[in-house]
C-alpha cells in the first residue's frame, strides 16, 4: 500500500516522553511526539502460528464457502481449505522441505496459491513470492537470494527456470504435467499421516519473504514472522472497532496479485480471519470484473488506481448491478480526488477508503475508519490514523528530531507488525530500523490535529508503476553495464494511467551514438513489463552530490518542465 485517502477519526492519542542522555546536565531534554490510534489497543496473541490464527474461528462455519475461483468456477469450504492445506504440509515433508526452508510461489492468483501458502506455514517453512512474468535473470536473482529449495509455478513458465533446474531445485507445475517435472498433486493429494505434528513453530519464525526495494537500492528479502502478520491482520480486523469490519457475510473480490503483500495480507488473510468468502480472479479484466461482482453479489473490493480508472472509463459500466458493494479498499498508490469522485458515482452504496503502508511494515501503517463499525466522514487527502497496537512519529529529515502535529517529516512506525529485517543484509536493516526499533518509511508526511496522516513527499527513490515497485538502482546498474553508456539515472515521470513511468537520463560513452530505441530494447529483454524504460533523455552529465549520490530532485524538476512544455505545445 502507499499514501492514500482516509476518513476523519476521533483525535488520536499523543504521548510526549522525555529522553535523558548522559549529557542531560548540559543539554535540554528531548521531547518525543508519539502518535497512537484513536481506538484502544487489543489483545494479540504472541503464541499462535499464522495458520492457527486465521482459522481460529473456522470450526464455527466449516461448510461456509471460503474460496471461489473465477477461472474454473471451483468452490471450497473452510473445512476443505484447511484439509487441503494440511495435505500440502504433509507433502512438503515427503518432498524433503524442512522447517525454515524457502518455497517460491511463482504463480498468478489461484486456489493453489492459497493452500500452498497456508501449507507452507503449517510445515514451518517460508514462502517467497515472485511475479511469474519476471524475466529469467530476475527469477534467478530472487531464487539465489532466498535460497529457495522448491518452486511452484505454471507449465508455461518452466522454460524460464533452466538455471534453477541446473541447480537441481525441485519444480512443481500446477496445471499441465511437464515431462521431467512433478505435478502439484504430490502436495494437494498427499497423505495427511505425514503432517508434521511434532514441528514446533515459534511466533518469531519467518513465514513470508516478499522482496522489496525498501527506501532505495535493489530488491531485498523482507522477513515477516508469524507474529508480524498476525499483528498486522489483527490491527485491521480484530476487536470491537475493527477498521475493516469484515464479517462472515462478506464476499471479498481478490483481483490484486497475491504475490504482493497488500493483497496477501489485507485481502486474503484478513478475509480468512473474518470468515468471509474470497472470490479469486487470476488477472484483471474489466468486463469479467463487473460480471463477477454482479453474479456473486460481491460486498468488498480491493483496488489500485489503474483499476479504478478502467472501471470509471468503461462505457457500459452502468449496465451492471454493483449495488452489493459496500466497501472499497484502495492502496499501493494515491488516488486523486477527481478520480475518486468519478468512481464514487459508479458505486452509490459503497464507502471508499484508502490506507498507507509498505512491505517492511507488515504492511499497514495507517488506515481510514470509513469501514469501522461506526464510520466517520472522509477527510480528503488523508490516509487515516495509525493502526492500533503501534506507535508513529514524524522526524525531521535533517536533524532526526521528533516533530509535533502539522509539521512534515519522515514517517516512522514501531510495533510487533514490522519486519524482523532484510534477509542476510544487516547493513540495509540498520538503515531502515533504528536502534529504538523505529522503522523509517522513506515517506514525508505529517499528523494533523485529528491524528490523521497526510503524505506530502517521498524520500525514497522507488518508482510506483500501477502500484508495482520499480527500483531505479536495478535499471541504472543495467544501463551503466552497457558498453555504450557512460552514466545513467532513472527517475519517475508522472502519468495519469500508470501513476509513474520509469524514464532514464543517459550519458553516452565517448564516440557512441546509441539511440533511445536501442536502449529501450536492451532493458526490455532483461526485465518484467513494468520495469521497462519509457523514455530516454540524453544528457552531458548526471547531477550528483559531492559524495556521488544522484540528485534526483534536479532530474525530477527537468521532467516536470518537459511535461509542462509538452502540454503547452
Amino acid at each position: 500500500m502507499a499514501d492514500v485517502l482516509a476518513s476523519a477519526s476521533p483525535t488520536s492519542t499523543v504521548h510526549e516522553t522525555t529522553s535523558l542522555s548522559s549529557e542531560a546536565l548540559t543539554n535540554p531534554p528531548l521531547t518525543e511526539h508519539i502518535f497512537r490510534s484513536p481506538f484502544p489497543d487489543i489483545e494479540i496473541s504472541d503464541h499462535l502460528t499464522l495458520h492457527d490464527y486465521v482459522f481460529e474461528q473456522a470450526s464455527l462455519y466449516p461448510d461456509k464457502t471460503c474460496v471461489v475461483e473465477h477461472s474454473t468456477g471451483r468452490e471450497y469450504s473452510y473445512a476443505q481449505v484447511q484439509s487441503i492445506s494440511r495435505r500440502v504440509a504433509a507433502g512438503l515433508v515427503q518432498l524433503g522441505i524442512g522447517q525454515g526452508d524457502v518455497v517460491m510461489l511463482l504463480l498468478p492468483n489461484c486456489f493453489e496459491f492459497v493452500v500452498l501458502f497456508l501449507g507452507i506455514s503449517m510445515r514451518g517453512a517460508i514462502a517467497t513470492t515472485a511475479n511469474p512474468l519476471y524475466k529469467p535473470a530476475e527469477i534467478h536473482r530472487q531464487v539465489q537470494a532466498a535460497n529457495a529449495k522448491l518452486i511452484v509455478t505454471q507449465a508455461q513458465y518452466v522454460e524460464k527456470l533452466a538455471e534453477e533446474c541446473a541447480h537441481h531445485i525441485e519444480i512443481l507445475t500446477i496445471d499441465s504435467i511437464v515431462e521431467g517435472f512433478k505435478h502439484v498433486s504430490v502436495l494437494l493429494e498427499a497423505d495427511e499421516k505425514h503432517y508434521p505434528h511434532d514441528v514446533v513453530i515459534d511466533s518469531d519464525d519467518v513465514v513470508a519473504l516478499p522482496f522489496s526495494s525498501g527506501t532505495t537500492g535493489l530488491p531485498k528479502g523482507v522477513m515477516l514472522s508469524h507474529k508480524s502478520l498476525i499483528t498486522s491482520v489483527a490491527q485491521q480486523v480484530d476487536g470491537e472497532n475493527p477498521n475493516l469490519h469484515f464479517s462472515t457475510e462478506d464476499v471479498v473480490l481478490c483481483v490484486l496479485p497475491l504475490i504482493h503483500i497488500f493483497s496477501l495480507n489485507s485481502v486474503l488473510l484478513c478475509s480468512l480471519r473474518a470468515g468471509s468468502t474470497v472470490a479469486i480472479m487470476q488477472r484483471f479484466d474489466v468486463l469479467h470484473f463487473l460480471q463477477l461482482i454482479e453474479k456473486l453479489r460481491v460486498t468488498v473490493i480491493a483496488v489500485v488506481p489503474p483499476i479504478v480508472l478502467a472501471i470509471t472509463k468503461y462505457p457500459t459500466v452502468g449496465q451492471y448491478d454493483l449495488s452489493s458493494i459496500k466497501k472499497v479498499l484502495s492502496g499501493a498508490a494515491p488516488m486523486g480526488k477527481e478520480l475518486e469522485d468519478a468512481f464514487r458515482s459508479r458505486l452509490p452504496n459503497a464507502v471508499i477508503g484508502q490506507g498507507y503502508g509498505m512491505t517492511e511494515a507488515g504492511p499497514v501503517l495507517s488506515m481510514c475508519s470509513s469501514f469501522a463499525k461506526f464510520p466517520t466522514p472522509v477527510k480528503s487527502g488523508s490516509c487515516g490514523t495509525v493502526v492500533r497496537n503501534a506507535e508513529m512519529k514524524i522526524v525531521d529529515t535533517e536533524t532526526g528530531a521528533s516533530l509535533p502535529r502539522n509539521q512534515a517529516g519522515e514517517i516512522c512506525i514501531r510495533g510487533k507488525q514490522i519486519m524482523k529485517g532484510y534477509l542476510n543484509n544487516p547493513e540495509a536493516t540498520a538503515l531502515t530500523i533504528d536502534e529504538g526499533g523505529w522503522l523509517h518509511s522513506g515517506d514525508v508526511g505529517f499528523v494533523d490535529d485529528d491524528g490523521e496522516v497526510f503524505i506530502v513527499d517521498r524520500v525514497k527513490e522507488i518508482i510506483k508503476y500501477k502500484g508495482f515497485q520499480v527500483p531505479p538502482a536495478e535499471l541504472e546498474g543495467m544501463l551503466i553495464a552497457h558498453p555504450e553508456i557512460h552514466d545513467a539515472a532513472v527517475v519517475p515521470e508522472p502519468d495519469e494511467e500508470a501513476g509513474e513511468l520509469p524514464v532514464a537520463f543517459v550519458v553516452r560513452a565517448n564516440g557512441s551514438d546509441i539511440s533511445e530505441d536501442e536502449i529501450k530494447r536492451y532493458i526490455h529483454k532483461e526485465v518484467v513489463f513494468y520495469k521497462r524504460i519509457y523514455k530516454v533523455y540524453f544528457t552531458e552529465s548526471i547531477p550528483k552530490s559531492p559524495t556521488g549520490k544522484i540528485l534526483r530532485r534536479e532530474l525530477r524538476k527537468k521532467i516536470a518542465e518537459e511535461v509542462a512544455a509538452r502540454k503547452l505545445s
